[in-house]
């Protein structure tokens, strides 16, 4: 165990940490930069509110550094892990911001491995989970749509196209759509979160997805 700091400890080792991790972060793509890393804190603290007994010091910390090795990861052209690579800077970058406890950076590091659910590392912890969905709430709703397009542009896929052409394309090719990409994954990301207020908050943001794309197929595809 460990001794959780008071808020004015916790706000200057935090204030310390951002600045650390807003420079680390310049490099990213735009889908994954310090913008999103804000969205996600964002969403980590809401979530927060409503899940009781969850630890303020790891969540917080724990979102701030959630993808600190997305530069690694873009350097290395894919063949490093984001969230295994970030598990063992987060640790270094804690310790040179004063956060030195060994029981909280490993929680903390727990929480930025567990993040991508991938490979066997499960949200394990409410910290674990609490981040995890906060993650997964930045890829959906309106701001989903907006990285989905984003993304597409990036690679130099089609602006929209039907739904039967959009799910038998390839994800990165250039038949694929943002409109691929929420038919077949975004729309499921709701039943897929871990806390309760996780899970309402993405159920409102998949209707707002749901809502935009039936518009645009409207204005494309409806015979006026």
């Amino acid at each position: 165990m460990y001794k959780p700091m008071d808020d004015k400890l916790f706000l200057e080792k935090f204030d310390l940490l951002y600045e650390r991790v807003r420079l680390h972060m310049m490099s990213a793509p735009g889908c994954h930069d310090f913008d999103h890393v804000l969205r996600v804190l964002h969403n980590a603290r809401l979530i927060l509110k409503e899940e009781k007994g969850a630890d303020r010091n790891i969540v917080e910390f724990g979102a701030l550094l959630h993808d600190i090795a997305r530069p690694e990861e873009l350097e290395a052209k894919g063949t490093i892990c984001h969230a295994e690579c970030g598990a063992k800077l987060c640790v270094s970058m804690l310790v040179e911001c004063g956060v030195s406890d060994p029981a909280l950076t490993e929680k903390i590091s727990s929480t930025v491995l567990r993040h991508r659910y991938r490979g066997g590392n499960q949200p394990v912890s409410l910290e674990d989970k609490i981040v995890y969905d906060a993650d997964k709430l930045d890829s959906i709703g309106c701001v989903g749509i907006g990285r989905a397009f984003h993304f597409a542009g990036r690679i130099g896929a089609r602006l929209h196209n039907t739904a039967e052409e959009a799910v038998s394309s390839k994800a990165y090719s250039q038949e694929d759509s943002a409109y691929r990409e929420y038919l077949v994954k975004l729309k499921h990301v709701p039943e897929k979160m871990l806390t309760a207020s996780g899970r309402a908050l993405a159920e409102k943001r998949e209707v707002r997805m749901k809502v935009f794309f039936d518009t645009l197929n409207k204005e494309i595809y409806d015979k006026q």
